[in-house]
């Protein structure tokens, strides 16, 4: 039996603020986001700067943290230009559609325990359902169809195939990331974000569903569309991909600013399903303090840039991998992965279901047994994974044979002899000469 503190928010606690509270607590949530996207902008190029050795903003404001406003007024003074072809209506729906389920998403993320807020006792989150994560994927997938308005109304091709990516990858990663849900669920019993949190107080899910943290954090990149799975928008083949008939004007601030918001919603599901949300981490969590009053808050937004660290962190070091992987790995690794995990989750909850939670002290070794059972399966699946070696196999036979080929072609001097039936061009009928001579 997971205990609970008496500051910890239940879903008994929802619903009872007043009218005004649930105003004020939109707002500064509302006003929590846009500062975090401007602030995130000029943070994410200082820091990807800084990895590469060069300075980044610094000319607007001190430290240039005046560059995302200046950015700002500069997209908003531009002439807003509309393709003559475009579907008006969609064309400007689009941006508005992959905006607002991203603040919808967010109301769902605990920031800390129950404060008092001008007087009234409320918990330091807008609002909490049965199947708050449930409703966080609701919103992802609403979302992906602002990209693919985007892509289908911007009449380009460049665009239409940019939103094609976006569907499939999301449908995708998707499916990878509600199963990486599932262990979570199995272990905290409920799909609410405050009771997940409060079933972390003992142990971050991070340490004990190891494979599902990681899993997630892949799906993270590949939901919020972020290098190295940035495919809708590959400018290298796609010149923008869905956003490329939006000029830098209003509608393609709002995008970049659906970017971010989805990015930073990847990120606080990260610390509120795996990384113990607004709790303290060890050893700070042993003071009887750390995890009362607005000092919760702190450990939120500590874990929460953090988080947001490493998504800019891969950025400036990993490529964009091709389609084709990006499918692969979504299909044929992350998936399957799950669903033994899930399989492996469930007979350990089992087990310590029927024994009557006689091994909840020894749940660390439980863990581990899983683990490694885990990652045994996957080496034995590798080594006698008879279909891709035979495909190595005979890739190898085709390149032994290619070399073979060309090194038995006659040389002289280091290069090709032509062959001796090429046609005279006097006289004689032409042939038709072999590919690949010159």
């Amino acid at each position: 039996m997971i205990h609970v503190l008496a500051a910890d928010p239940t879903l008994a606690d929802f619903g009872k603020d007043p009218l005004w509270i649930t105003i004020i607590k939109a707002v500064l949530l509302f006003v929590f986001l846009m500062l975090g996207i401007l602030f995130g902008v000029w943070f994410e190029r200082k820091l990807i700067a800084r990895m590469q050795n060069r300075y980044g903003p610094n000319r607007a404001g001190t430290f240039g943290l005046l560059q995302s406003v200046a950015d700002g007024i500069k997209m908003g003074l531009k002439e807003d230009l509309f393709p003559r072809t475009v579907d008006k209506v969609l064309y400007l729906m689009a941006p508005v559609i992959m905006v607002i389920p991203a603040f919808l998403a967010f109301s769902i993320i605990p920031m800390g325990p129950m404060v008092n807020l001008f007087g009234v006792e409320t918990p330091l989150q807008l609002v909490d359902l049965p199947v708050a994560v449930l409703f966080m994927l609701a919103m992802g997938a609403i979302s992906v169809y602002g990209v693919v308005l985007a892509g289908w109304s911007s009449r380009s091709p460049y665009a239409l195939l940019g939103g094609l990516r976006s569907a499939a990858q999301v449908v995708s990663y998707e499916i990878a990331m509600g199963l990486s849900f599932v262990g979570v669920f199995l272990f905290a019993g409920t799909l609410s974000t405050s009771e997940i949190v409060a079933a972390q107080e003992p142990t971050w899910f991070a340490v004990l569903l190891i494979p599902s943290f990681l899993i997630y954090v892949i799906c993270m990149f590949g939901e919020a569309a972020r290098i190295p799975f940035d495919l809708p928008e590959g400018e290298g083949e796609l010149v923008g991909g869905f956003q490329t008939e939006y000029s830098s004007s209003l509608k393609f601030a709002v995008i970049m600013m659906g970017e971010y918001l989805h990015t930073f919603v990847a990120s606080g599901i990260a610390v509120t399903l795996f990384l113990g949300g607004w709790r303290a981490p060890w050893p700070i969590s042993m003071w009887d303090g750390a995890n009362e009053g607005w000092l919760p808050f702190l450990w939120f937004f500590i874990k929460f840039v953090l988080t947001f660290c490493f998504i800019v962190w891969v950025r400036a070091s990993l490529p964009r991998v091709r389609y084709d992987q990006l499918m692969a790995l979504g299909w044929k690794v992350l998936i399957p992965l799950n669903l033994a995990w899930i399989l492996l989750v469930a007979a350990v909850r089992t087990v310590m279901y029927v024994y009557g939670g006689r091994f909840e002290g020894d749940i660390y070794v439980v863990a581990g047994i899983g683990v490694a059972i885990l990652f045994g399966a996957i080496a034995i699946w590798l080594r006698f994974d008879t279909v891709n070696q035979r495909r190595r196999e005979a890739r190898k036979a085709e390149v032994e044979a290619e070399f073979e080929e060309l090194s038995n072609e006659p040389t002289a001097g280091g290069f090709p002899v032509p062959p001796l039936d090429l046609p005279h061009y006097h006289g004689v009928q032409h042939k038709e000469i072999p590919s690949g001579t010159n």
